[in-house]
């Protein structure tokens, strides 16, 4: 129930953040949106306000803004003197909408402005389309920052301790079973002293499978126990699930905001030298799909709210930076073909963008499902 609550949290709160900046630059730039939806799938719930339907719906790994002229339709062209024309006789938009007549006749796509006029999305200028294509993203940059300052500021700037002090246990875990508790301060590993936190990750690695004796120190009695390590999956290092102390600094209101814009810097350029190494091909790829991510949600719940609340930061600024990559279906897909449209001075072929789109949805929904395979292997 715990994995449950938490993912849907994540998931909810970071599709809610993306989605918001689409449909807020969207109504900012005259565009009509039909639909804010939460979520894919069966509508749980939904209410009309004005112009726009908000929604709630069954799958809760996503979510869209339904803007006018922004979907294709199918009609029947004839020649080009069917073509509407707009009451200044010029052609709509730049696209030709045919309608039918007698005589010979094929199909063609073009954009479906469902009766929007002027406040179409294909309508509305190239400068106005590119900030709302790029809004989703930048909110999920946004986000990190009032995460990072809000526990930066109400819970103070936590620094490691070197003593060998616990932390906190993670709960189901070597540590946990054996009995540690937070506060625990360990004195001997097997009979060897332990005088810093560093001793302990040494003395246990290579151990993983095989019972250990650890002696502590709570509330001035000393104590032992006996514990059997376990191995990382990820890094393969043998573990105990438990984390160091730590000294905490309270910043103020201002300087936490500092901390918060440096650390939002750091973790993407780690993501940016992260994704390069992988393009070069010296990196390797560590893929999760939606289970995986609900996975580790849930292990990091476990751990407290502010963990968790860390762990939506990174995901949300990992999910704004794939979502720039210029892979047709992704933001940055639209957004280098809005770059197209301003170099030629006219917008690709409807058939064509229909069939990059269709590609770009192609891979996404391959890679998705490679990835939670994966998910369901490990």
């Amino acid at each position: 129930m715990t994995t449950l609550v938490a993912a849907i949290f994540v998931f909810g709160l970071l599709v809610l953040v993306h989605e918001l900046g689409h449909f807020t630059v969207a109504k900012l730039t005259g565009m009509r949106v039909d639909e804010f939806a939460i979520g894919f799938g069966p509508k749980l719930w939904s209410r009309k306000y004005g112009e726009t339907l908000y929604a709630i719906r069954a799958v809760p790994l996503g979510g869209f803004n339904r803007i006018a002229g922004m979907d294709y339709e199918i009609v029947e062209r004839m020649g080009n003197q069917d073509a509407e024309k707009d009451e200044d006789g010029s052609q709509q938009g730049g696209w030709k909408r045919y309608v039918p007549s007698a005589g010979r006749s094929d199909t063609i796509m073009v954009p479906d402005e469902e009766g929007a006029g002027e406040r179409a999305y294909f309508r509305r200028p190239i400068w106005a389309r590119m900030m709302m294509i790029l809004a989703g993203s930048f909110m999920n940059f946004v986000l990190p920052l009032f995460i990072f300052w809000g526990i930066f500021y109400f819970s103070g700037v936590a620094t490691p301790s070197p003593e060998p002090v616990v932390g906190s246990v993670v709960a189901d875990r070597p540590a946990a079973l054996a009995g540690l508790q937070s506060k625990d301060r360990i004195l001997t590993i097997d009979g060897r002293e332990v005088s810093h936190w560093e001793d302990i990750s040494r003395y246990i690695q290579g151990a993983d499978g095989k019972p250990f004796k650890l002696t502590y120190q709570r509330d001035g009695e000393v104590r032992s126990t006996t514990l059997i390590p376990e191995q990382e999956p990820n890094t393969k290092r043998a573990i105990i699930g438990i984390t160091s102390s730590a000294e905490i600094y309270q910043p103020g209101f201002f300087e936490a905001a500092e901390l918060a814009v440096k650390k939002v810097g750091f973790v993407l350029a780690a993501m940016l030298g992260a994704l390069a190494q992988l393009v070069q091909g010296t990196g390797a790829a560590e893929l999760s799909g939606p289970v995986g991510v609900a996975q580790m949600a849930g292990e990091v719940a476990h751990q407290g709210i502010l963990p968790l609340l860390n762990f939506a930061a990174f995901l949300s600024l990992n999910l704004g930076l794939i979502n720039l990559l210029p892979v047709p279906a992704l933001d940055g897909g639209h957004f280098v073909m809005l770059i197209l449209e301003g170099l030629r001075g006219k917008p690709l072929g409807p058939k064509v963008m229909y069939y990059i789109q269709a590609v770009g949805v192609t891979l996404l929904v391959s890679l998705m499902i490679f990835t939670t395979f994966n998910d369901l292997m490990k």
